[in-house]
C-alpha cells in the first residue's frame, strides 16, 4: 500500500513523497497460506486460529513456546515499580506482573537483515 504525504512548512508545499506501508494481516496470512499449500481458507484459518490459541494458552500458563528456526514466545516478569501520577501528583506502585514477548531466531534475524548466518 502507498501514501501520498505532502510535506509542508509554513503552510507551503515542498513535495511529494511516496511511504509504502507494509503491513499483514492475519486474513492476508491465511490467504498467503492457502494459495502455497492448496488448503481451503476455512482449514487454514482453523488452524491458524488454533496456533494462536494455543501459544497465548502456554504463555498464560507460564509456559514458554520454542519454534526452531523462528524463534520463542515467551513470559517476561516485571518486577514492582513505582510511578508518578503527575495530575494528581501522588506515587503509585505498579505490581509485579508477567507480559508476553517473542524473541526471533538468529536465522529469522538474518533473513530480516538480509544477512547470511551460520
Amino acid at each position: 500500500m502507498q501514501s501520498k504525504i505532502l510535506l509542508t512548512v509554513g503552510g507551503v508545499i515542498i513535495n511529494n513523497i511516496n511511504i509504502n506501508i507494509n503491513k499483514m494481516t492475519k486474513a492476508d496470512i491465511v490467504n498467503e497460506i492457502a494459495k502455497k499449500t492448496g488448503v481451503d481458507k476455512a482449514s487454514v484459518l482453523a488452524t491458524v486460529e488454533s496456533f494462536m490459541d494455543v501459544v497465548k494458552d502456554s504463555l498464560a500458563n507460564d509456559e514458554n513456546v520454542y519454534l526452531r528456526g523462528f524463534g520463542s514466545f515467551i513470559v517476561k516478569r516485571r518486577a514492582q515499580k513505582t510511578a508518578r501520577n503527575i495530575s494528581k501528583n501522588t506515587t503509585i506502585i505498579i505490581p509485579a506482573h508477567n507480559i508476553p514477548a517473542f524473541k526471533p531466531s538468529k536465522t529469522f534475524v538474518g533473513q530480516v537483515k538480509k544477512v547470511k548466518v551460520d
